[in-house]
């Protein structure tokens, strides 16, 4: 079968770059964007529309109202966004930012769309750093998605994973050796339209910028 793939798609760093890597290998054709009441889901949502038209991709967006009403999760509730300062405490930040169940529930939409569709790969952006807070980032994970497929699928998707052995410094100096444009990203946890800098994934892109020298980038990104 030739291959025709999906991607998850938040905008974000990882989804961005993880599309740029394996646009043309997995000819990924469609990109799923979810809305479960996110504070920042509409610059996800605007930043994952422009990523799709860069990249001439078929845009889905999916609602996903019970699952807001199910978490109290301070990306959805009105808790504070844990600030950079968290990523001392890496374990208590992944605990207030923690949605149930997300990555198992993306990625089984994504595969009844594949079974329905005849999509054979889905791509999902997990890695290296988050994995070492976020069980539903590990390979382990994503493994036994792969294993599940396989009974619940007649298609059997592959789960795709470009940046499993990335962390963010490295999953930057990838963007740049690719030329995947960074500009589109939109990583910020707020919402409002523009990143705010000092929330923990906005603290995370930006090291992994500084890191990389990328000046250009931090001045597009935040300035």
């Amino acid at each position: 079968m030739k291959n025709k793939s999906i991607i998850l798609l938040s905008g974000g760093l990882d989804s961005l770059v993880s599309l740029g890597l394996a646009k043309e290998e997995l000819n990924i054709t469609l990109a799923i964007t979810f809305d479960y009441g996110q504070k920042s889901a509409n610059d996800e949502i605007s930043a994952s529309e422009k990523i799709c038209k860069y990249y001439n991709l078929k845009h889905e967006i999916i609602k996903l109202d019970f699952l807001e009403k199910i978490t109290n999760t301070a990306l959805v509730s009105s808790s504070q966004i844990p600030s950079g300062q968290s990523l001392k405490d890496e374990k208590q930040s992944a605990k207030s930012v923690w949605v149930p169940n997300r990555n198992g529930l993306f990625l089984n939409i994504a595969g009844a769309y594949a079974d329905s569709f005849g999509y054979n790969h889905i791509v999902i952006g997990a890695n290296k750093e988050e994995a070492q807070t976020f069980p539903d980032n590990t390979k382990e994970f994503i493994d036994s998605v792969n294993q599940e497929f396989k009974h619940s699928t007649n298609v059997h998707p592959k789960v795709v994973t470009p940046l499993i052995n990335y962390v963010k410094n490295d999953i930057v100096m990838l963007a740049l050796s690719n030329n995947i444009p960074l500009e589109l990203t939109m990583s910020c946890y707020q919402g409002g339209g523009r990143h705010c800098g000092i929330c923990e994934s906005c603290t995370r892109l930006k090291h992994a910028l500084e890191f990389n020298n990328a000046n250009e980038y931090i001045e597009k990104i935040f300035g």
